[in-house]
């Protein structure tokens, strides 16, 4: 798996647009929130912030993972691994490794800029973000797995996974605010992957109001329960769909 990481690592630093994505574009993020990230209204901040790490886990990890597995696919990259000394999963965790190693990186440093420049305060419960961060992580490694199957070229990725990104967006309360939505819909959305993610993480950024240490794990078992309920679907629907061969 180490072997199979470090691979997928060397084609990513030989990819331009990725290492633009995982070090440059950052850094640009991080100088808006230096130079006009503190709002005034803790909310707003917090839903800005926390929206970023949402984008990093679609954007960095979700559609770059969906192409990664589906451009090896079509390499015949899979079907050569299987036949070697590595399982199944530890074939689609060692390809993920990279993206996820700079997708982990890209939130803790907006975690770290959000206190810094966004005048957020340090993480009231880091527990609950952890839990947040690396469980919306395994699903979208998953999610992305699953989302390749029904891929067959990875020019067609722009395409299967403009859905996800669409709908997941939508019902993470950012570029679209829950109030402006229709109860019924708004509930449906934070149903969604990175509904229960974003929540987790604001409330291990912000707590609860009038909620001691106990009172926020408590509140923190429902989002928490739905992306584990997510990570058995997506595993589920890898272990049904994912192709090792192309689609012919």
């Amino acid at each position: 798996m180490r072997h199979l990481a470090a691979a997928e690592l060397l084609l990513l630093v030989r990819n331009r647009m990725a290492m633009f994505n995982a070090f440059l574009l950052p850094l640009l993020v991080i100088g808006l929130l230096a130079g006009g990230g503190d709002t005034g209204d803790p909310d707003a901040t917090a839903r800005l912030v926390t929206g970023l790490l949402g984008f990093v886990l679609l954007g960095v990890l979700y559609y770059t993972l969906v192409s990664t597995y589906v451009a090896r696919r079509e390499d015949l990259v899979l079907k050569r691994l299987r036949v070697g000394v590595l399982t199944d999963p530890e074939i689609l965790i060692g390809t993920a490794g990279p993206a996820t190693a700079v997708a982990l990186g890209q939130m803790t440093l907006f975690v770290a800029a959000g206190a810094t420049f966004a005048g957020l305060p340090v993480p009231a419960n880091a527990a609950v973000l952890l839990v947040g961060v690396l469980g919306g992580a395994a699903v979208f490694v998953l999610l992305a797995a699953a989302s390749a199957a029904f891929t067959r070229t990875v020019e067609l990725a722009q395409i299967t996974t403009l859905p996800v990104l669409l709908v997941s967006f939508a019902g993470a309360d950012f570029a679209l605010p829950a109030d402006a939505l229709p109860p019924a819909v708004a509930q449906t959305l934070r149903l969604l992957p990175l509904g229960p993610t974003l929540e987790l993480v604001r409330l291990g950024w912000l707590g609860s109001p009038g909620q001691d240490a106990l009172g926020v794990l408590g509140e923190a078992a429902a989002p928490a329960g739905l992306l584990v309920a997510w990570t058995v679907l997506g595993w589920l629907a890898v272990r049904r769909w994912f192709r090792w061969e192309p689609r012919r």
